[in-house]
């Protein structure tokens, strides 16, 4: 008997409706009707409090294939929200490249370090090109992990596509600029987002 017909066996045992058993399991109804149809399987927190409520083993309810392939795709899962969440958190650290000293200031034939607030030695296309594009990266990380904690991918996946093109953008521009202190934090900061997509995509085969 396959886990979908096991789960409406204990249901009506108990003479509970999906909705009624959803609110015990503190799971949608809809995912009680996705199990219960065989279009997906419960995670292992789930099963849990399957067993755990009709006194029943995990093992009596799914084979331990099925139990394996669970586990798995929740430690897939799990590595790539880490990954999602330090990528956000890498762009919302670009935040750093206005407030730390990385720009030359020279004050009688000495050169200061200062952030991007005091910095005047260059020209005024190229301040509003590094405001743009440093608060540009700092919320498309803030949006990015608004939008993988609502989980809504598909913004989060525009989100790091645009990221990495603006981040190259960012390490060319001021390349050309000659700031070899922010480029080298604003490199960093790509290779670090390259290793984590990277990662993501060895994973779960996706970004």
């Amino acid at each position: 008997m396959e886990f979908c017909e096991k789960l409406q066996e204990l249901r009506k045992s108990k003479g509970l409706t999906q909705e009624e058993l959803a609110e015990v399991l503190y799971v949608s109804r809809t995912a009680v009707s996705k199990w219960e149809s065989g279009r997906g399987l419960p995670n292992i927190d789930s099963l849990k409090e399957i067993s755990a409520y009709f006194s029943v083993s995990i093992d009596d309810l799914l084979s331990a294939d099925k139990i394996i392939f669970i586990a798995e795709k929740e430690k897939k899962s799990c590595i790539k929200s880490i990954c999602d969440l330090l990528f956000g958190l890498m762009d919302i650290l670009s935040f750093l490249l206005i407030i730390l000293p990385l720009y030359p200031k020279t004050v009688d034939s000495f050169v200061y370090s200062v952030n991007l607030f005091k910095y005047t030695e260059t020209t005024s296309f190229n301040l509003s090109v590094y405001w743009t594009i440093f608060l540009s990266l700092t919320i498309s990380g803030i949006v990015k992990l608004i939008s993988d904690k609502l989980k809504i991918y598909k913004i989060s996946k525009f989100i790091t596509v645009c990221s990495v093109l603006i981040n190259i953008t960012a390490v060319l521009y001021l390349a050309l600029s000659k700031e070899p202190y922010a480029v080298t934090v604003i490199f960093l900061i790509l290779l670090i987002k390259f290793f984590l997509l990277f990662k993501i995509s060895k994973t779960t085969g996706f970004i």
